[in-house]
């Protein structure tokens, strides 16, 4: 394990329950990704060499001075590695929305393990299982006994399974924010807080964004994007648009924003924030022109799926953390 370049930095990335835009954020360095060649040495990422769980098994504890960790832990093989990397690595970075928050993965906290696997093995319109088979972490096979990870019935942002040092937000976390950060670690400038949000503004989108705001922050109905025709240039909010900026945190340049799409809070809650979603549902709460129950109810459900919006990215890590399950109710 001794490394010739002792000078360089030995770096893991490392993929849970995600969709690998975070692996690829990290290619649109583009050719400054040479210069984090030149600075750093990748001694694990199985995605793009062909590393084994046992090379990492065989560092020493603190053998790797920088893991980037992305994804959420869904199973029991995420669990595994992020305690593994955990141990072997000196700085733990969760990088991206759902190893910071639970990201989109998270949305399936909604449910519960048996619903989900009910609804994919025997209830979809494309599935024929009349044998009722479903995974099985453990088979006996003529070949010896097979293994499968366990699929856990909630799913977890990183720090809830290993210390995290630093979060790094986004979905996927902006290629530039990711070598501001990297260059602070390898001249060895001296970095955050441990348990900080890195590569990030401490201020919220809107602080950000050109988009012109006025004191008409009522509203009589909210859209989907597509059901109004944007100017281009009025605060989302004030057309009806749900745009969670206000529960958002800055740093990625608003580039939604800027390609008029409302923001979507990949970016998590500003420091002052416990949670996006309660945030929101508070600021929605105050423009809703009107003071009849009735025309108040109707103006909330013209709200298209309000826990999937407001808490697109971050349920696992909200004061909700799950849909209540009636049945679990009744059966305690």
């Amino acid at each position: 394990m001794e490394n010739e370049n002792k000078g360089k930095l030995k770096m893991a990335i490392y993929w849970g329950a995600a969709c690998g835009g975070c692996c690829v954020s990290v290619l649109d360095v583009h050719e400054k990704l040479f210069d984090i060649v030149a600075a750093a040495d990748l001694v694990f990422w199985p995605l793009a060499l062909d590393f084994k769980y046992s090379d990492v098994e065989k560092m020493p504890d603190g053998y790797i001075d920088v893991c980037l960790f992305n994804g959420a832990i869904r199973n029991s093989e995420n669990e595994l590695m992020a305690v593994l990397l955990r141990q072997k690595s000196k700085i733990m970075v969760a990088y991206g929305s759902c190893a910071h928050m639970g990201g989109i993965p998270g949305l399936a906290n909604f449910f519960d393990r048996k619903s989900i696997f009910d609804r994919v093995y025997f209830q979809s319109e494309s599935t024929e299982n009349p044998e009722g088979i479903t995974p099985q972490p453990k088979y006996d096979a003529p070949e010896g006994e097979l293994d499968i990870p366990a699929f856990y019935n909630d799913v977890l942002p990183l720090k809830s399974v290993a210390c995290v040092d630093y979060f790094i937000p986004g979905c996927p976390p902006q290629s530039e924010r990711l070598l501001e950060v990297f260059q602070a670690i390898a001249s060895g400038a001296e970095l955050p807080s441990k348990e900080s949000v890195i590569g990030a503004l401490e201020k919220s989108q809107c602080d950000e964004c050109k988009r012109k705001k006025t004191d008409n922050k009522k509203v009589k109905q909210f859209f989907r994007p597509w059901e109004i025709e944007d100017d281009g240039e009025t605060c989302f909010l004030e057309q009806g648009v749900i745009c969670m900026g206000p529960a958002t945190r800055g740093g990625c340049g608003v580039r939604c924003i800027e390609g008029n799409a409302p923001c979507r809070g990949c970016y998590g809650p500003p420091p002052d924030i416990s949670d996006p979603g309660a945030k929101m549902m508070s600021a929605i709460a105050t423009m809703i022109d009107s003071n009849d129950e009735e025309e108040i109810a109707g103006i909330v459900q013209s709200i298209d799926d309000i826990a999937g919006t407001f808490y697109r990215f971050s349920l696992p890590s909200s004061i909700l953390r799950r849909k209540l399950i009636p049945e679990a109710v009744e059966a305690d």
